[in-house]
C-alpha cells in the first residue's frame, strides 16, 4: 500500500501527463479540488474503515494530525466522505484542547484548523464570547478547556475531538467527563491528536477496547514542512530522548519493575559543556561480549567522571556491536585517550586475563583495573540506580539506547531478552567512580 497521497503521486508525473490532466478540469473542478481530502491526504491519516469509538492518533510534531482531526469534523459536518459519512450530521460537537488559547489558534483559527479547511461557501463563524463554531444548517461546535474539567460535566455531544490529550491538565477527569456527555446520537465518537508522552492517561486509553490507532512521525510529512525546519530542528533533536516523542511519535513508556523509570533519566539530563566541569575522575568501563560477530552481543563502553562536588556524569556511549575483540578493545582505548580518562576498567568474569593483555597490546602504559561480578545485573545496579533517585547523576547529552536498556532492567534480566551491556558498563563507570574509594581532586581541561 502507498504512503503517499494521490496529490503527491499526480504531482509526480511528467509535465506533460501533469499539464494533460489539469487542462481538463474545468475552474470549479479545480477548486473543489483543493478541497477535496481525499486527495491530499496520504493513506494512513484517512479515518479507519473499521467500526471505532475512539480514533487515537499519536504522532510527531508536523505530521498533519491537527489537519486530519479538522477534516474528519468537516466530513462529520457535510457528510462527504465515503468513509464516514453519518447517517444523520452531529448537531453538538465538543473540542476540548490544553486551554482555550490553544484551541482557538490551533484547533479553529489555524492554518489547518477547522474553519480553513471549509469551502468559504460553508465556513463556520466563530463567536468569540460563547466560544462556539456556528454552521450555516445550524449544527454547533463548543470549545472547551482542560484547565475547566467541570465545563463538560453537563453538555451533551454527538461527536468530539481532543487535541493533545497528553498536555491536558486534569486529563483524566476532562476525559471521563467529556465520555460521559457523548449521549446524543446512534454512533457517537470521539478522536484524539497527541504527540505521545508517558502519562496514566495515555496508557490507559491504549487498553482500551474498540480503538483505533494510528502512528505517524514528521518525516512522514517532509514533503509539506520547510526545509530549514527539517535541517535545524528536526536535525537538533533527531536521535535524542526528547526527539523519539516529539518526532517520531513514541511513547517512552516504564516497566514495571525496572531499576529506572524515563522520569528519572528526564530529571538527569543536563545540557552542558564537558569543559565547563571541574573533574575529579573520569572513567571507560568496559563490559566484553562474550563472542565476536554480527549476532554477538554489543561491547558496552560508557565514559563517565565525577566531579569535585561529588556528582558523577554519563559522558558519552561509545558501546558497539559487531566488534572483534582487538576491534572493542581499540575502540576503548580511543576513547580513553579522547576524553583523558584516569582509568579504564573492565569486566572481566568471562575474558579474564585475555581482556587485560587485549588492551596492553595497544597501549602498555594504560591505567587498568579488572573487575570480576559477584552479584547478578540487577543486584549490582541497586546501588547505581539509587544515586539517579537521589539525584546525584546526570546525562551530559540524550543516550536513547543506554535509558531504553536501564528502563527496561528488571529482576528478571531485559524485558526485551538481551544482554544490557551498556547498562553493565555504566554501573561499572559508577561503582568505580562513586562507590569505591574517591581519589585525589585533580582539575583538567578537555
Amino acid at each position: 500500500m502507498t504512503t503517499s497521497s494521490l496529490a503527491h503521486l499526480i504531482a509526480n508525473l511528467s509535465d506533460e501527463k501533469l499539464k494533460k490532466m489539469l487542462s481538463a478540469l474545468s475552474e470549479s473542478e479545480c477548486e473543489a479540488l483543493f478541497y477535496d481530502w481525499e486527495f491530499w491526504a496520504r493513506p494512513n491519516q484517512l479515518p479507519p474503515k473499521a467500526d471505532w469509538f475512539c480514533w487515537l492518533v499519536l504522532a510527531g510534531r508536523g505530521y498533519g494530525k491537527t489537519r486530519m482531526a479538522a477534516e474528519w469534523i468537516r466530513s462529520q459536518v457535510e457528510g462527504i466522505s465515503p468513509l464516514t459519512a453519518p447517517k444523520n450530521a452531529p448537531e453538538r460537537i465538543a473540542l476540548v484542547a490544553d486551554t482555550i488559547l490553544d484551541g482557538r489558534a490551533t484547533m479553529i483559527e489555524g492554518e489547518s484548523g477547522i474553519i480553513s479547511c471549509f469551502p468559504p461557501d460553508f465556513r463556520p463563524s466563530y463567536e468569540v464570547t460563547s466560544r462556539k463554531l456556528i454552521w450555516a444548517n445550524g449544527i454547533q461546535a463548543f470549545l472547551y478547556s482542560s484547565e475547566a474539567p467541570d465545563q463538560l460535566r453537563g453538555p451533551q455531544h454527538h461527536i468530539a475531538w481532543g487535541d493533545e490529550i497528553a498536555k491536558w491538565g486534569h486529563g483524566e477527569e476532562v476525559w471521563s467527563n467529556l465520555l460521559f456527555g457523548l449521549r446524543l446520537g446512534a454512533d457517537p465518537k470521539v478522536m484524539v491528536t497527541t504527540t505521545p508522552r508517558n502519562i496514566p492517561l495515555m496508557r490507559k486509553l491504549l487498553e482500551e477496547k474498540n480503538i483505533h490507532i494510528s502512528r505517524g512521525s514528521t518525516y512522514d510529512n517532509q514533503a509539506n514542512l520547510p526545509a530549514q525546519f527539517m535541517d535545524q530542528v528536526i536535525g537538533k533533536y533527531k536521535g535524542t530522548r526528547l526527539g523519539r516523542q516529539e518526532i517520531n511519535g513514541e511513547l517512552l513508556s516504564d516497566v514495571q519493575g525496572a531499576l529506572w523509570s524515563r522520569n528519572m533519566l528526564e530529571e538527569a539530563y543536563l545540557r552542558a559543556d564537558i569543559k565547563d566541569i571541574s573533574w575529579q575522575r573520569i572513567i571507560v568501563a568496559i563490559d566484553p561480549p562474550v563472542t565476536s560477530g554480527a549476532k554477538a552481543d554489543a561491547c558496552g563502553i560508557i565514559i563517565a567522571g565525577i566531579d569535585i562536588a561529588g556528582f558523577g556524569y554519563v559522558i558519552a556511549d561509545w558501546s558497539e556491536r559487531g566488534l572483534s575483540p582487538y576491534g572493542w578493545a581499540a575502540k576503548a582505548l580511543k576513547a580513553y585517550r579522547k576524553y583523558d580518562a584516569d582509568r579504564l576498567t573492565a569486566e572481566v568474569n568471562n575474558g579474564g586475563e585475555l581482556v587485560e593483555s587485549l588492551l596492553r597490546q595497544i597501549d602498555p602504559e594504560v591505567s587498568y583495573k579488572a573487575v570480576r561480578a559477584s552479584k547478578g545485573k540487577y543486584r549490582r545496579a541497586e546501588p547505581i540506580a539509587a544515586l539517579y533517585e537521589q539525584r546525584r547523576i546526570k546525562h551530559l547529552g540524550d543516550f536513547s539506547e543506554l535509558e531504553d536498556e536501564m528502563c527496561s532492567l528488571t529482576l528478571a534480566g531485559l524485558t526485551a531478552g538481551k544482554s544490557p551491556d551498556r547498562t553493565d558498563a555504566l554501573v561499572w563507570a559508577f561503582t568505580e567512580l562513586m562507590l569505591g574509594r574517591r581519589g585525589v581532586p585533580t582539575i583538567r581541561n578537555i
